[in-house]
């Protein structure tokens, strides 16, 4: 009887520690894709920026349109 429980705890056990190294490598999967999408947003917001800034320079702060 102190045997077979002591198989069904361990069985447990063991089957516990293969859930956490499923999850582990989950978490560190998801924090890859996680770094990578950052960088391209960090990216897209330089582009935006630099963008914004190119158009800015061609045109003088205090010019009236042309139709005025």
């Amino acid at each position: 009887m102190l045997e077979e429980r002591l198989v069904n705890i361990e069985t447990k056990i063991t089957f516990q520690e293969d859930l956490i190294e499923e999850l582990n490598k989950v978490v560190y999967q998801q924090r890859k894709k996680l770094d990578r999408l950052e960088a391209v947003c960090e990216s897209l917001v330089r582009n935006i920026e630099s963008m914004a800034e190119a158009r800015n320079e061609g045109m003088p702060a205090n010019e009236r349109p042309p139709h005025y």
